[in-house]
């Protein structure tokens, strides 16, 4: 577990079903993902078992879970972490946005995450339309590699991807 001046970073646990929900259900929080909004409970307590699993690999393999829950005042408001690879990826429900709180997870998040993997590089991609994650990948100091178009078809309608990296160190 990790902890910042607002948030605990924390493995995923079964009571987090409700408020990974909130997020993944909401077609705000989900209109830059790689996938449509999730149109009910039962597909998002399939997610959190997987990501549970994924936990558990994790620490099989690097000693700790790599991607964390982001949650505030008992409330699970979103997750991020390393999840295949060396790519990472985030998600914060849409009442959070704009208030710094992805920023803070993620400035915890990298070091952590160099720390515990031994990973030379971190790799993400985002909607190019995201300006808000594509800003905030740079000024974490991820830099643009490329682009690619046509990489996700959600609900028949194509998106782009911006993909970006960080070296270690």
């Amino acid at each position: 577990m990790l902890s910042t001046a607002r948030l605990l970073l924390r493995p995923a646990r079964p009571t987090d079903l409700d408020d990974m929900f909130a997020i993944y259900g909401n077609p705000d929080a989900m209109r830059y993902w790689s996938t449509a909004p999730h149109p009910d409970r039962e597909t998002t307590a399939a997610q959190l078992d997987r990501v549970i699993a994924g936990n558990a690999r994790q620490t099989k393999e690097f000693g700790k879970p790599t991607y964390l829950m982001f949650e505030c005042e008992g409330r699970m408001i979103g997750s991020g972490g390393l999840y295949r690879d060396d790519e990472i990826g985030f998600i914060l429900h849409p009442e959070y946005w704009r208030r710094g709180f992805a920023r803070e997870a993620m400035t915890a998040l990298i070091p952590f995450l160099f720390k515990t993997t031994g990973l030379d590089q971190l790799t993400a991609d985002a909607d190019p339309n995201n300006a808000a994650s594509c800003g905030l990948l740079m000024s974490l100091g991820f830099r643009e590699t490329h682009r690619a178009k046509n990489t996700f078809c959600i609900d028949d309608v194509w998106s782009d991807s911006v993909y970006f990296r960080l070296d270690r160190g």
